[in-house]
């Protein structure tokens, strides 16, 4: 049985939503940058330890502020990726907050956080400026860690059933 999860990226506009979805869906990026309006939806099955699951994911157009996000896109979510760009720290100084809501208000979902354009920093320099578990560093140009988090997403469900 094919067991579907929706998966809903979060976080400010620019750090790299789309592109992570788009990388990870067809393997493609590209540096001509596109706001997103609404809600944009895609859909990968991956196979996780033996089990298929189909993500239904949901790209958000970039908040300020997680409450601000219409409750109806987040109604039913499983997991959240909490995405960051590294370069601009207005996209992660209220990360605990941001986070904490998340978790308050949709206690069953999985949430993991997600630093985009590692390509762009030293790592271990940001690690010490943040202050705050960050689970994953990507790079959705180098197409590092991507099928990564929705790996380990895939994993958290499948532990948390």
């Amino acid at each position: 049985m094919i067991s579907s999860k929706k998966v809903v990226l979060v976080g400010h506009f620019g750090v790299g939503k789309t592109s992570i979805i788009r990388r990870f869906v067809d393997n493609i990026f590209t540096d001509d940058y596109k706001v997103t309006i609404g809600v944009h939806i895609f859909k990968k099955e991956i196979e996780v330890k033996g089990e298929k699951l189909t993500f239904v994911i949901w790209d958000l157009e970039g908040k300020d502020d997680v409450e601000k996000v219409r409750k109806s896109h987040l109604i039913g979510t499983s997991g959240f990726m909490y995405v960051i760009d590294p370069t601009r720290n207005t996209t992660y100084i209220n990360i605990e907050s941001e986070v904490g809501y998340l978790k308050s208000n949709y206690p069953t979902a999985q949430l993991l956080t997600i630093a985009n354009k590692v390509d762009l920093i030293e790592k271990e320099d940001f690690i010490n400026e943040i202050n705050f578990p960050i689970d994953f560093f990507t790079s959705a140009k180098t197409n590092e860690n991507v099928e990564a988090i929705f790996n380990q997403l895939g994993l958290n469900f499948l532990n948390n059933e």
